[in-house]
């Protein structure tokens, strides 16, 4: 960051400084209308928390202070609001804007809208406590990826590639993995996320939550019993980060094989929004998600809820370790597990065996309804809720529990 940013993002901090103090005070004897904002940063996942807070009784609203390609589905959009220099300000804004509007806030380890301040984001959790905000605080990536609190080499390689200066962030992300991991009012954990943390109240195989009626596996689309070159084996994969997501590794494997007379397709398609890759995850019949971090995400789930065959390297740690926590039964991911070295292998055989996409079909459906559905994310934000004290303040979206 220029010097001359850093200069003006410390002299606006300094003249919020009083303000955010005072008003903090202020906000502690007001009642707040919303019972949970969710953001500052603009993740798609918000969306879908959003709906299932509002599921079990909560009134719930999003809150972002820019937006990226993915969606701009938000319901409090401070970067429509700001414009020119005034942009300086949005963060500010919106943290005052948060302790006068919602009981609880979830938001990452980069913090509310004070983590993208120079300095005030370092008694953010103490504002948050004077103005009575509840804090929940969960993870989703870079915010708590300390690298060098992992084990898996390879993830610590691509890192290097794929982001090269985030090795200038490592100490300001232990900073916030310690500063709310200790004044947080509730953390959850979860993923391969785990690695670089060392405290939670709650452990989720990974928070996300996606809509299942959105989400499902289209009544047009049918498995060949083999593949053709008129029908070849379409696979599709959507980096993000191409080395972290490993897509060196599917290409290669997808490129021998139709050199050796295999019907195979690779879909590549990047930054794109993400109802686009809705759509064109219909027609294909194999997701490739990721072959080098050791657990699945968001891609994965709404590729596993729309009845898809999905490839993930998996960690056998991280496989046990939730096996052992009693949030996974044995044997019960309903994934292909692979990784750069046996990929080929794998696609090869799903080549030779149409019958295996079958399979995987109702398996990750009824995997996604039971541990990733708005119904059964809610349930455990609404256990959360009731733990912290938030009161709902609507009951009529609440669904029947059984």
């Amino acid at each position: 960051m220029p010097i001359i940013i850093k200069i003006i993002k410390f002299i606006v901090d300094l003249f919020f400084l009083p303000f955010v103090i005072i008003f903090s005070f202020i906000a502690r004897f007001k009642n707040k209308s919303i019972d949970i904002g969710l953001g500052p940063e603009p993740l798609i996942n918000n969306i879908f928390h959003k709906k299932a807070l509002k599921l079990y009784g909560y009134s719930a609203e999003t809150f972002v202070n820019s937006v990226y390609y993915i969606t701009d589905d938000f319901d409090i959009r401070a970067d429509l609001i700001f414009k020119g220099l005034f942009k300086a300000i949005i963060n500010h804004y919106l943290f005052l804007y948060s302790i006068f509007k919602y009981k609880c806030i979830y938001i990452y380890f980069n913090g509310g809208p004070l983590g993208f301040t120079s300095f005030l984001w370092k008694i953010e959790p103490f504002l948050y406590k004077i103005a009575k905000v509840k804090t929940v605080v969960m993870p989703y990536g870079g915010d708590v990826q300390e690298m060098s609190r992992s084990h898996n080499l390879l993830f610590k390689h691509v890192m290097s590639k794929d982001y090269p200066r985030h090795k200038f962030r490592r100490k300001l992300i232990e900073k916030k993995i310690d500063l709310w991991s200790r004044y947080a009012t509730h953390i959850i954990g979860g993923c391969e996320w785990v690695d670089y943390m060392y405290y939670w109240d709650t452990l989720m195989l990974a928070h996300f939550s996606i809509d299942t009626n959105e989400w499902k596996m289209e009544s047009n689309y049918v498995i060949p019993n083999k593949y053709t070159k008129e029908r070849p084996l379409r696979v599709l994969h959507a980096p993000n980060h191409k080395e972290i997501k490993g897509t060196k590794y599917f290409i290669r494997a997808i490129d021998e094989l139709k050199a050796e007379g295999y019907p195979i397709e690779l879909i590549l398609v990047e930054k794109i929004p993400n109802y686009q890759i809705k759509e064109i995850m219909k027609e294909v019949d194999v997701i490739a998600d990721q072959l080098i971090v050791g657990w699945y995400a968001m891609f994965a789930i709404e590729s596993m809820s729309m009845g898809k065959l999905v490839l993930c390297y998996i960690r056998e740690d991280l496989e046990e370790f939730y096996t052992a926590s009693g949030l996974l039964e044995k044997n019960e991911l309903p994934l292909i597990k692979c990784s750069p070295l046996n990929i080929k292998e794998v696609l090869t055989r799903i080549l030779d065996n149409a019958e295996e996409l079958r399979i995987y079909e109702n398996k990750s459906k009824n995997y996604v309804a039971k541990h990733h559905s708005i119904q059964s994310v809610g349930l455990v934000f609404d256990y959360i809720n009731t733990s912290i004290g938030i009161k709902k303040s609507s009951k009529e979206n609440e669904i029947m529990r059984n």
